[in-house]
């Protein structure tokens, strides 16, 4: 069997080099987005019926918008579908 020594061997938990190029704008626009769910997760735990009727707001216009354009969309259509 192996010994504990080599098993983990490489696997510090830190890496050798430091990040630099993709990786490092990965890390910290990671870091970034769990900053900003933390701060709107707290504002909702705050202010629930504001985040409530904002969620609210956004999906009725969402549905108007989608309704407008479909209806949009079908009235310049020529074709008849039911003959």
């Amino acid at each position: 069997m192996a010994d504990k020594q080599n098993l983990n061997a490489g696997f510090t938990g830190t890496p050798t080099e430091q990040p630099e190029g993709l990786t490092k704008v990965a890390k910290s626009a990671a870091k970034e987005m769990k900053r900003e769910a933390y701060a709107v997760a707290s504002d909702v735990r705050e202010h629930p019926h504001t985040a409530s009727a904002l969620l609210l707001t956004t999906g009725i216009l969402a549905f108007g918008l989608g309704y407008f354009l479909g209806r949009s969309s079908a009235e310049s259509s020529t074709r008849v579908y039911w003959r």
